[in-house]
């Protein structure tokens, strides 16, 4: 009897194998919609390279005009907002929306873990961070970095309000205040996280690709906006596609 992990991989090995298979696109109609809005962010861009990458393959799909939209007031608000039909976003924030009813809905796991929580050489262990000072690039509720943190934080038993003050600040300030021990801690994604790793300044407390339970699961989802997605199944399945084909061949 497969275990209900098992059972789930298999599944989702077997709608990858039928979505990725080329014969798919020739079998279904074509897209609802031949315009598309994807999302393009300045940081953490190595997490969504196959969105920016997947432009002729989306054409192949049947997508005339691909648009790729950079967020004026961060990621979660493009998804919530429709400025965007697709994009990706750590499981956290996107759960964070869901739980306030966003417009927002999970297509399908991302990728696994990318993101390195790193500390001062003080602090040895996340429940360390009781009475200090973390830093994230933004305070908003549905901020990537904050509740990234924050489920972290949450998950060793402290309250993110109430045990650890948190600060916002530009990534360049951060990191200059935590070289100068006025930051405690701080997430970091790619290309941000290979920055501190050349500066060698403190140390990576957590690395949610390698450490438990994190590593267990998908760091990120694409998700899409849920009028489009209701409104363009055929699209959105389409889109998919042209994502993961990308992701196959970068693997090749």
């Amino acid at each position: 009897m497969p275990t209900r992990r098992e059972f789930l991989n298999r599944a989702l090995l077997t709608g990858a194998a039928t979505l990725l298979s080329p014969a798919a696109g020739a079998t279904e109609p074509p897209p609802e919609t031949t315009k598309i809005r994807l999302l393009k962010i300045p940081v953490y861009g190595n997490c969504i390279a196959p969105l920016y990458v997947a432009e002729e393959l989306l054409r192949s799909e049947g997508f005339t005009d691909v648009q790729y939209v950079t967020p004026k007031a961060g990621v979660a608000n493009a998804l919530m907002s429709g400025d965007i039909d697709i994009g990706m976003s750590f499981i956290s924030q996107l759960l964070t929306m869901i739980d306030a009813d966003a417009q927002v809905v999970v297509l399908s796991g991302g990728h696994v873990g990318c993101v390195d929580f790193v500390a001062t050489e003080q602090i040895r262990s996340i429940r360390d961070l009781k009475g200090k000072t973390v830093g994230v690039t933004s305070l908003r509720p549905h901020g990537a970095d904050y509740v990234l943190a924050a489920s972290f934080l949450a998950y060793v038993g402290l309250h993110p309000h109430k045990d650890v003050q948190f600060v916002a600040h530009p990534f360049a300030e951060l990191l200059e205040r935590f070289a100068a021990g006025q930051i405690d801690a701080l997430p970091l994604g790619p290309p941000e996280s290979f920055e501190f790793r050349a500066k060698r300044i403190g140390h990576v407390l957590m690395n949610n690709a390698k450490d438990r339970p994190w590593s267990k699961y998908f760091c990120c989802a694409v998700s899409g906006y849920r009028d489009f997605v209701q409104a363009h199944p055929v699209a959105t399945k389409r889109a998919l596609r042209a994502r993961f084909q990308v992701c196959r061949h970068l693997r090749t």
